[in-house]
Formats: C-alpha cells, structure tokens, sequence
C-alpha cells in the first residue's frame, strides 16, 4: 500500500467527504441550550465501530454523551499513539439570524459548504473521520494506538475533553481538529471568575447621609460603590500586564480582564449589601490559570486593605467552574506548542507534502479543549480547517478546497505518526 495513493483519494471520493459533513451539520447540537447530541454522538459511535474501533459512550449530562473510540495498535508499547479531539456542540442559533436557508441543512456550492458548524467544528470532525475511513479502506494496521474523541460542551465550558482525561485517556501526542485556519496552533487560557463584595451589616437607605456626611459616625458603604473602586483596580492591573506582559503571536494588551457582568443591591429601600461581578480573564500561553487568578486576588486584596470599610469586608472570589450554563463559569487552560516535538515536525511535513506551504506554527486568539489534554501532559496542538471569522457566523461556511487539503494532512500525519517509533523503543 503506498499512502501516497490513499491521499489521492480524497478527491476521487470528494462527494462522500461533502456527504459525511452534510450529515454531520444535519444533527442539530446547538449549545446553548445544549443536551441535544445524544443522537449525533451515536452516529459517530457507529461510524468509528465500522471502523474497528472499541467504543466508549457516556453521558457527562443527560443526552448529552462524550464518545471515545480506541484503534489499538499492532506494536503498542514499541510506536507513537495519538488523539484525535473534536467537539460535536456549535454555537448557538438565534430565530431572528438572517440565514439564506435552514443552518441545519447544508447547502455546498463549487466553493464553500454552509451550515451550522461548518467551520466550528464539524468540518474538522468530518475531516479527521474520513481520512481514517480512507486508511482503514486501504487496509492499513497502525502499530501504534488512535483515539479519537468526539466530546460535548466545548462552546458553554463544559469540557468534554476534561472528562475524557478523568476517565483515562492519553497518548504520546494529540491534535485538536478546531477552527484553525490549516495553521498548527497553541493558544492562550480563559477564566472566569465571580469576585463578591458583601456587607456584615444590613442598612435602610435613610442612613445612606450618615454613612457619606461630615459627623455621621456610621461605618457603612454601599457595596455596589466599592465594586466601582475594585473596577478601577481591574483596570490598573489590566494596564500593568499589558506593559509588563507579552507573547510571540499576541498584540500587546492581549492578556485582558473584563468586568462582563454585574448583580447586586436588593431594592431601592436597602443601601447595597452586596455586589457581584463576573470577569473574564484572557492570559498567555505560558501561564497557568491558577497563577493568574491568584495574581487578580492579591492586587484586588490589596486594594481593599487600603480602604477603611473594603478591609473590614474584604472581597471574596470563587474562580472557574464546568459550565457556563450550570453554574455560570469555565476554564479554558492556556498552552504553548513545542516545536522541537517530533509529531509537530511530521504535521509540518504533511501539511508541506499535501499543500506545498510552509505551515505556520502559531497561536491562536480564541481558545478550545486543547488545554485540557496539555494540562494532562499530552503534547498538543490545534490543527483544523475553517476561518475563524466563519465560526459563530451567519451563513457560516467552509472552504471546500481547505477541507480537501485538510483530509489529506490527516491522511498522511495518521499514518506517519503512529509507524513512529518511541525513542525507548
């Protein structure tokens, strides 16, 4: 079997390629409101036992469950193994989006497929998917193990992939088929993060003058007011990392912190006796969330310590969470790409063979469940086809052609990659 004919396939079976993605985009697995992919996620089940895979099938929420296939290889302890990762969720539909057509129905012209995860993510599942069809068509064994994982969650923070990792699964490398444009791609991390300003005291509003007059003698405050200096501090530090703070690929100011929501007071009677506020916070590829969380703290700690009531009720802080819909939090871990990684070379390789490009090792300016898997210690890499001006999109589309070449990068790294030998080997 020469793999350079199996790569040639994917165009003489471009159709099927078009209606494995069509399909995909059919199931209709927006989140919100998510618990919707129970049905896609059987489909895929399916596809990967035609296959030869072992499936592993389990809800992380009801109906919606994370599946797992698992190709052993031949020589499993002497050759490299991989994991493949995609997300089955997209984003959210409104009723009152302009689409030209259903989302749900993929339309595909001479350029572009459009639909509804055509881009984010499902083109780079299709793809991923059929490049295995094609090399087990072929006949081809793998001396080393293939996992592919088709997780949900990924769009409302609810980390699929992490689940995946908790029940076990790692191999020498993975590449997450995201929305990268065919560019090979680490990226920086996201938290969230609730910071609460709470009063020990409750007080009518009549006693707001004694509380902000000459001779008033109570010491009280409204905790919305003292959220507005805390925001000033956000600020501060904001600007402080933007001048202290940078990274290769990253416009300056990147590693951001924004106050995206507020709730507090009870009603018009009451002086505010608590403020909450939600932020988001964007940092670089080589720091952790837990440093840069902690950094928030102790600038927003000492910030109130400086102020005569804030110190008597200091700012609490509770930070993350498992999903944006269940308890209004998410963690996305930052990581970096090593170069100097063998199965990074190989990608390049194939990428350069199939397009005749160099490929750009990069990072990317959103972030996906690809820092789970790093923060598991499996090198990582994000590496999928679409713009990422097409995800979340109306109408939003994928270039044929690109998936095309995607198909075929996977055709050949899949191959290259696990008829790697271990260095201990």
């Amino acid at each position: 079997m020469n793999i350079t004919d199996v790569v040639k396939q994917v165009d003489d079976k471009r159709d099927e390629l078009i209606e494995l993605l069509t399909k995909l985009i059919s199931y209709k697995t927006p989140a919100p409101p998510a618990r919707n992919t129970k049905e896609a996620q059987s489909y895929i089940a399916r596809l990967l036992e035609s296959y030869g895979f072992e499936t592993d099938m389990w809800d992380v929420y009801p109906n919606d469950p994370n599946v797992v296939g698992t190709l052993k290889g031949t020589n499993r302890s002497g050759y490299q193994s991989l994991i493949i990762n995609g997300h089955i969720d997209v984003a959210a539909v409104n009723e009152d989006e302009g689409w030209n057509a259903d989302p749900f129905q993929a339309r595909c012209g001479e350029e572009f497929i459009t639909g509804r995860g055509a881009a984010d993510m499902k083109g780079g599942l299709a793809g991923a998917l059929f490049a295995i069809k094609l090399l087990r068509e072929a006949g081809v064994e793998f001396p080393g193990d293939l996992v592919f994982q088709s997780v949900i969650g990924e769009e409302v923070g609810e980390a699929g992939t992490l689940e995946c990792c908790k029940r076990g699964y790692s191999a020498d490398f993975a590449v997450v088929v995201d929305t990268s444009d065919l560019q090979i791609q680490g990226q920086g991390g996201v938290i969230t993060g609730w910071i609460t300003v709470k009063s020990k005291q409750t007080y009518h509003d009549a006693t707001r003058r004694q509380m902000i007059h000459a001779g008033g003698g109570l010491l009280g405050a409204s905790a919305i007011e003292k959220m507005m200096k805390l925001i000033g501090a956000l600020q501060e530090l904001e600007r402080h990392w933007a001048v202290v703070k940078s990274y290769p690929g990253f416009p300056p100011g990147t590693n951001t912190i924004n106050p995206a929501v507020i709730e507090g007071g009870r009603h018009a009677a009451f002086i505010a006796d608590e403020c909450r506020l939600w932020v988001t916070v964007h940092y670089y590829p080589n720091e952790s969330y837990e440093e840069v969380a902690k950094e928030v703290e102790d600038h927003l700690l000492q910030v109130a310590k400086a102020d005569r009531w804030l110190r008597e009720n200091l700012p609490t802080f509770k930070w993350g969470g498992t999903s944006m819909i269940e308890d209004r939090g998410e963690i996305f871990p930052a990581f970096e790409v090593d170069r100097n990684h063998p199965a990074v070379h190989s990608l390049v390789s194939a990428h350069r063979e199939v397009t005749m490009k160099e490929a750009k090792v990069n990072v990317s300016p959103t972030v996906t469940d690809g820092g789970w898997l790093a923060d598991a210690g499996i090198a990582t890499v994000i590496y999928g086809p679409g713009e990422l001006t097409e995800a979340h999109a109306v109408n939003e589309k994928l270039s044929v052609d690109q998936l095309l070449d995607y198909t075929k990068v996977m055709v050949q790294f899949i191959y290259e990659w696990l008829h790697t030998k271990k260095e201990s080997a």
